[in-house]
């Protein structure tokens, strides 16, 4: 086909009409692609997408939230620091669109960074209603942390009940409850002892007290203080184990408990390699502190909390264990007899509620304190639950929440032979078959 000028002159317009289009497709995607941005998480655990307790905290921030992040542009291995920290916050911006971010580099404003008293190379600053959290640590549930304790406002004391052998709120050993109270202060709680045969009473501003195990008897004036700080409407988190009460009777007797000796056998425990005696929870009461709780629970050497009916007080049960169990008075080894065990289901956690005055008192008695200890704080969801039932005493109903998940799939595993594959496809297979594309195109161009 001979190519006349008139012809020459159309295929001109005609690419040029096209590389105009292309121009102003792009240019009007680009525009979209920035104006709105459309997203879908891929990994299973959904690592990139805020949980529903971060979403939940968020919406309850009530007023605008200012970030200031002090860090350099770049750090010395040439990464962009300051795109790091507007890529980490752009899930929470679009999630509340009030939250403005400030970035400051240190080397060129050292002066607003010795103000803010910044020590870390990368730090970010969290305002709210004139109340600041400092933030050293990427990823959600460090801010998630710093957003609750923002929402929280003024600090709450929680006071645990010491010098009678009590699993301890700061204690190092398996069965105290050190890594729990660690968790607490993250959530913006403050934490203190109180050991009643020095003080006068137990403190009016605690938002509640906590009493896990003692081992040995209270004196009568130290069981009197806590019958004073209940009479007053003071809140409580009772963690009972299978041992005599050490001279806390009158405080189960105020409360119309019932405490059956033995201990719950499980068989559901065998399903997880555990002893009989570990009690594994998955049917929670209808209550503030297990709304939308789904996660299974895990309760050692658990014993049964029974009550009466009682006109002064709401009960409500909380957690219901052993549904094919018991609760065994001999060796927890071995089939439950009927005629000596006390057949499952089996509640081992109650809540308390009354108004004394103008104000709420909240109770949670659990028969059980090892499921919030060292040990096995870290199973199911033991923490979460431990953290719910201290938010509702707390009376911070709005942050009961299950806290944010971790990251389960960070790491791609993919063997040599798949590797190999990939860097073919990648590395030889599409290069080469681009480049023989293109030859066959510019071949046939030829011919016409």
């Amino acid at each position: 086909m001979e190519l006349t000028r008139r012809r020459r002159l159309q295929l001109m317009v005609h690419h040029g009409l096209f590389v105009a289009l292309l121009v102003a497709a792009a240019a009007l995607l680009a525009y979209l692609a920035r104006e709105y941005r459309i997203e879908h998480d891929l990994t299973r655990s959904h690592r990139n997408t805020l949980s529903a307790a971060t979403l939940d905290v968020l919406k309850r921030l009530d007023g605008p939230v200012g970030v200031t992040a002090y860090a350099m542009a770049r750090d010395a291995r040439g990464e962009h620091l300051h795109r790091r920290i507007e890529e980490f916050l752009r899930p929470y911006q679009r999630a509340k669109r009030d939250i403005a971010l400030t970035l400051v580099d240190p080397r060129e404003q050292p002066k607003a960074a010795a103000e803010a008293g910044v020590r870390a190379p990368v730090e970010m600053v969290v305002e709210y209603k004139r109340r600041t959290e400092r933030l050293t640590d990427f990823n959600e549930q460090a801010f998630a942390n710093v957003l609750t304790r923002l929402a929280r406002g003024a600090e709450r004391l929680v006071l645990w009940l010491d010098g009678h052998g009590e699993r301890k709120l700061n204690g190092p050993a398996n069965h105290d409850l050190g890594e729990f109270g660690r968790l607490l202060e993250n959530k913006g709680f403050r934490l203190a002892s109180v050991n009643l045969s020095l003080a006068q009473e137990v403190p009016a501003n605690a938002a509640a007290l906590v009493i896990a195990s003692p081992q040995i008897d209270l004196l009568p004036a130290e069981t009197e203080k806590i019958l004073r700080h209940l009479a007053a409407g003071g809140n409580l988190l009772w963690l009972i184990d299978p041992e005599p009460l050490r001279g806390l009777a009158p405080v189960a007797e105020l409360l119309g408990l019932v405490l059956t000796p033995g201990v719950v056998a499980d068989p559901e425990a065998a399903r997880l390699n555990a002893s009989p005696t570990v009690a594994v929870a998955a049917v929670y009461g209808r209550h503030a502190i297990t709304e939308g709780f789904s996660l299974i629970t895990v309760f050692p050497q658990a014993r049964q909390i029974e009550t009466l009916e009682s006109e002064a007080w709401r009960i409500r049960p909380l957690v219901e264990v052993a549904p094919r169990g018991c609760v065994k008075t001999g060796k927890a080894e071995g089939r439950c007899d009927r005629g000596r065990d006390t057949p499952g289901p089996v509640t081992i956690a109650t809540a308390f509620e009354r108004a004394v005055g103008d104000r709420p008192q909240r109770v949670v008695v659990v028969g059980n304190g090892s499921f919030l200890s060292n040990t096995f704080i870290g199973n199911g969801g033991n923490r979460d639950l431990g953290v719910n039932i201290v938010n509702w005493l707390a009376g911070d109903d709005r942050l009961i929440t299950i806290q944010p998940r971790g990251a389960t799939d960070t790491v791609i595993d993919i063997d040599q032979g798949v590797l190999y594959l990939i860097a073919f496809c990648f590395l030889l297979a599409l290069p080469l078959a681009f480049m023989i594309t293109g030859a066959v195109i510019w071949w046939r161009r030829r011919r016409i």
